[in-house]
């Protein structure tokens, strides 16, 4: 029972509430409960686990945020002092990139308004086929659904923000390729078992996903060798002001001793010279003869 007591008020380390948040958010959900019939002999078994992850991330979502505030109400107060700094503002894109993406993302959910209006033509319980593959293919065809009425307006609304942000961009492109190949199976199967105007627009739609894929996979080259550029002239600078140490820094000195002041010098008088002009003698006149 001691033992007991200590493990229970033993502290948590720092950091250990963060991790399990972080495992629970990255973790891939289980398939729902209209996926666990899916045979193992499937060849696309991982595409269609990335399109089933939505559903169970939306049921899930209440539990994960309920779970995520008390594990943060429980961190230490010294985890916000460590906390990692805002990002600085991002550069500005450039307008070529932009209108690039903007291009694609425009022509993306075009193609995705188009597909979803043809998914909701088809008619799996009228195929001529056994009753476990309709249901196969029926599922395939909601996951498909719900991936572009959910997950893929969430990641072009996350690529619209960052536009040049290789994360997202990949993510789409991952998601894409999802789509492509669940949607490839659906597609056999109505031209196996469907309609020709069913098989034909289903393959309309992956041809257009099929662009997509290609453009975005494009993107991404062209972003990721644009962000090697950078860090390798980012590690060029960095190895010079390495190489070249700095110059010492310019120091003022600051003398705030007053000088003493100097006697003010007494003007000297000079005596003023005073010229006196002799007084004006009158001419005497000669005094006169005596007679």
């Amino acid at each position: 029972m001691e033992a007991r007591s200590q493990l229970r008020h033993r502290p948590i380390p720092k950091g250990m509430i963060l991790r399990i948040c972080v495992s629970l958010l990255y973790c891939p959900p289980a398939f729902g409960e209209s996926q666990t019939a899916v045979p193992m002999d499937f060849e696309k078994a991982a595409k269609i686990s990335i399109l089933a992850q939505t559903e169970s991330t939306m049921i899930n979502l209440n539990f994960t945020r309920t779970f995520i505030l008390l594990a943060l109400s429980l961190t230490p107060a010294t985890l916000s002092a460590q906390a990692v700094p805002s990002n600085p503002s991002p550069a500005p894109v450039p307008y070529a990139s932009l209108s690039q993406l903007n291009s694609l993302l425009g022509q993306l959910e075009q193609n995705s308004a188009t597909a979803q209006a043809d998914l909701a033509k088809v008619r799996v319980e009228k195929w001529k086929a056994d009753a476990s593959h309709k249901k196969l293919v029926q599922a395939n065809i909601e996951s498909i659904q719900r991936n572009l009425k959910f997950a893929l307006p969430e990641i072009t609304a996350q690529l619209r923000n960052s536009p040049e942000d290789l994360a997202a961009t990949f993510k789409l492109y991952r998601n894409l390729d999802a789509l492509y190949s669940v949607m490839s199976n659906v597609a056999e199967s109505a031209g196996a078992f469907g309609s020709k105007d069913e098989f034909q627009s289903l393959s309309n739609d992956i041809s257009a996903f099929e662009r997509s894929r290609m453009g975005f996979a494009d993107r991404l080259e062209n972003l990721a060798s644009s962000k090697e550029a950078e860090l390798t002239q980012l590690r060029g600078q960095l190895k010079a002001l390495q190489a070249s140490p700095p110059p010492p820094p310019k120091k003022v000195v600051v003398d705030d001793t007053e000088p003493p002041k100097k006697p003010a010098k007494k003007k000297k008088t000079t005596p003023s010279t005073v010229t006196t002009k002799p007084p004006s003698q009158t001419p005497t006149s000669p005094p006169p003869p005596n007679q």
